[in-house]
């Protein structure tokens, strides 16, 4: 009884459709949907072909190297190098996004959309943070460069040479993703219905009781995507690192995490980028290789920002 009662009005709304637009055909929409398919074909397929490329020469190098080429530092022989010092250099940098640019990018978003006014001051904020996420990469590197090895250098690295060091570059990452982190999460709270603010303010609770617990567990789905599209940037991010102190295949790994901060580092784009460079076709597998294990790295992060999307979409 119930399909039948959908499909009456299924047909209804056609021909009520086919009224309003005096029984045309959308030409024109047609077009434009095959339109938006194609290049979502072209998107598609133009991965999967670099995927493929990638694959070929990857897997077979994975499989014959075996584990040694997780655990080998850099090295100028093919057969000893590996990427262990970027899997770990890579690690620390996305810890710093984590730390850093998330909790930043998240508070001022909130403060922006749930407390300030709409003043001419915070409409030109939003207008400048919209145009900071547009920037390129270098300029960021640019940035980190004068301000966090220049200016801070004997607080970033005072043991390293001008203060090139981990912690610069992790700031420099972070303050670079900062703007998309700040968009996506104003965003977010824009799509909350206003109806669940106003039913937190009807019985009584205070605006920072209504943002903790009725918007932000709403618009939590939108911050990780958010938190997903700055990580991923950061991780891929190869100029501004060199920029600040990013060398070949060093990590500064004895003393632990605290010491590794103010020493030179790499991570797994560097690797790539000196690798590539190599003459060898040894080393040009190793860099598909590395290429390959930085995909399923940024996977791995992907997959878990969506298993936490999805469990508060179904709180919703």
């Amino acid at each position: 009884m119930s399909a039948r009662v959908e499909a009456i009005g299924a047909t209804a709304s056609e021909r009520v459709r086919r009224e309003l637009s005096g029984r045309r055909s959308d030409l024109l929409g047609a077009l434009f949907q095959l339109l938006l398919l194609f290049t979502l074909v072209f998107a598609l397929a133009v991965l999967l072909v670099l995927l493929l490329d990638v694959g070929r020469t990857a897997i077979p190098f994975l499989l014959h190297r075996g584990a040694t080429v997780f655990t080998a530092g850099y090295s100028s022989l093919p057969a000893n190098a590996g990427m262990k010092q970027g899997l770990i250099g890579s690690a620390y940098l996305g810890a710093f996004v984590i730390v850093i640019a998330l909790p930043l990018g998240v508070g001022a978003a909130i403060y922006m959309e749930e407390y300030a006014r709409d003043t001419a001051l915070t409409r030109f904020i939003n207008t400048n943070i919209r145009n900071l996420a547009g920037v390129p990469a270098i300029v960021y590197g640019i940035l980190g460069l004068a301000v966090f090895v220049r200016l801070l250098g004997t607080v970033t690295g005072p043991g390293t040479v001008e203060g090139k060091s981990l912690l610069a570059g992790g700031l420099t990452l972070a303050v670079m993703v900062l703007p998309i982190v700040i968009i996506t999460t104003q965003e977010a709270l824009r799509a909350v219905p206003h109806s669940i603010r106003e039913a937190g303010f009807g019985v009584g609770a205070t605006r920072w009781e209504v943002v903790r617990s009725h918007v932000l567990p709403y618009a939590a789905p939108g911050v990780l995507t958010g938190s997903v599209l700055s990580m991923a940037r950061a991780l891929g991010e190869t100029a501004p690192l060199i920029m600040v102190g990013a060398v070949t295949g060093f990590l500064a790994t004895g003393g632990g995490f605290l010491d590794a901060l103010q020493q030179r580092f790499t991570s797994l784009p560097t690797l790539v980028f000196a690798y590539v460079k190599k003459p060898q076709a040894e080393f040009q597998d190793l860099a598909a290789a590395t290429i390959l294990v930085l995909i399923a790295f940024i996977f791995v992060v992907n997959l878990a920002a969506i298993l936490l999307r999805n469990r508060y979409e179904r709180k919703w």
